[in-house]
């Protein structure tokens, strides 16, 4: 069976396609986004302007085309925070189910953290232990800790990259005291969250799940031995941070020549340094793991995994 997942975040319209069956590892077969950086279109009352939803709109029914051209029996379509928390959320929705020709299903900050945790344990599997996941997207950072498919902890904070840029570091390139004031302000909204993981039990691995972070690694971390590509990257925190301050003061123009900062990422890969920089400092993590799988792959997962319990037996 071949599925889509359609990934309507606040930096990307984002479709992976993959063939599964159930109880099998899913195939992926095509992975398209449009960049769109929602986080732009804000209006002062919270809302998305209208070039931003017309943006929106033409991108989901472009991924919409592909998900038909490669024979989708099925597209799961999901949409997480800048949707979510728009001022205008309930008729952006409708205007994307109507591109959709279906329900959309919008994800709370918590159930982001649930899935990206699921795709995180499947990746490393049982005998990986205990987990404590970063996952940074445009709007949110979500944070998930525990020991089985499910994290005991999830929660999702308010930190995403395009979120914290447009807040914080909206001057390119952004200046030193900018950089500082993100990083008070990242540590006082971390800290109730930490507090709380404090109590979990220590994590066996420290694993990052986003395009984000897998940009930073590419710039600031290094293959773990015996293995190559990003699949198997570990990032540690005093590279990342020496690393910040460069960034912070070149132009976003400049900062696509860097090893692993593609162009959709310059605008916003200071805050997402600065933000995981503090997390990792708040939470007391050395270094972390990268996993390729997140969000999408989560959703899929689940829904594979409903198929294996309702298919009939042999």
């Amino acid at each position: 069976m071949r599925l889509g997942v359609l990934d309507i975040g606040s930096n990307t319209v984002h479709l992976l396609i993959a063939d599964v069956r159930p109880g099998g590892r899913p195939l992926g077969r095509t992975s398209t986004r449009t960049v769109l950086r929602l986080m732009r279109y804000l209006e002062p009352d919270g809302s998305i302007s209208d070039e931003g939803v017309a943006a929106l709109v033409a991108a989901v029914t472009e991924a919409v085309a592909v998900a038909r051209t490669e024979n989708v029996v099925e597209l799961l379509a999901t949409a997480t925070s800048a949707v979510r928390e728009a001022a205008n959320g309930a008729d952006v929705i409708a205007r994307i189910e109507a591109a959709l020709g279906q329900e959309l299903q919008v994800l709370g900050g918590e159930s982001e953290a649930r899935f990206t945790f699921l795709a995180v344990r499947r990746w490393f599997g049982w005998s990986a232990g205990q987990i404590l996941l970063f996952d940074i997207g445009g709007g949110s950072l979500e944070v998930a800790a525990g020991g089985d498919e499910l994290p005991d902890l999830a929660a999702s904070v308010p930190l995403g990259a395009g979120r914290m840029t447009v807040q914080f570091l909206s001057d390119d390139p952004p200046g030193e005291a900018a950089v500082e004031q993100l990083r008070e302000h990242a540590r006082e909204t971390l800290r109730p969250v930490a507090r709380d993981v404090r109590d979990a039990p220590r994590p066996d691995h420290v694993v990052g799940s986003s395009k984000a972070i897998r940009s930073l690694a590419k710039l600031a971390g290094y293959p773990v031995p015996g293995w190559s590509g990003i699949e198997r990257m570990t990032l540690p925190r005093a590279a990342l941070g020496s690393w910040i301050p460069r960034l912070a003061r070149l132009p976003a123009s400049a900062r696509q020549e860097l090893p692993g900062i593609t162009a959709d990422r310059t605008f916003q890969i200071v805050a997402g340094a600065v933000v995981l920089h503090e997390a990792m400092r708040v939470f007391d993590v050395d270094e972390l793991e990268v996993s390729p799988w997140a969000l999408r792959e989560g959703v899929l997962l689940r829904y594979i995994e409903s198929l294996s319990w309702s298919a009939p037996p042999a």
